[in-house]
């Protein structure tokens, strides 16, 4: 049997996160190296690496979660525009082999950039839980 995945492990509730919200076969949470404020991952409740393993339900429900995790991020960023990706496997960038959708709220004045355009090249590791838990509570009471 294979490791569980860093993604199993947060929806068991091993590895804490920061919830943003969730639903029938979903689970958001903010990124802890997040590449904007708000920058979020919404993941399947099904622990498959590429999105054509989960079944149309499946697909359906995850995006059901983008789209409901963009309506939080709307409310408390005030912004209709959106970076949405999935890296569909390694080759593509995926990092944790579990399919994930990263969803980040796009405001006036961000620069625009693209999603690889805001990996650093160095990233740092030091993750600001503090704010991180603040901004999950302050989004989450918007909804």
């Amino acid at each position: 049997m294979a490791e569980p995945t860093l993604f199993e492990r947060i929806l068991s509730g091993e590895i804490p996160s920061h919830k943003i919200g969730e639903g029938e076969g979903w689970y958001a949470f903010l990124d802890i190296f997040p590449r904007r404020e708000g920058h979020t991952l919404v993941i399947p409740t099904t622990p498959v690496q590429r999105l054509a393993q989960l079944d149309e339900r499946e697909r359906s429900q995850l995006m059901s979660g983008v789209v409901e995790v963009q309506t939080r991020l709307s409310n408390y960023f005030g912004t209709t525009d959106f970076t949405v990706l999935i890296h569909d496997g390694p080759l593509a960038g995926q990092e944790v082999p579990h399919v994930h959708v990263h969803v980040l709220p796009r405001t006036k004045g961000d620069n625009g950039s693209t999603l690889a355009a805001m990996w650093p090249p160095n990233p740092s590791h030091d993750i600001d839980h503090q704010a991180l838990a603040s901004l999950a509570a302050n989004i989450t009471t918007e909804a």
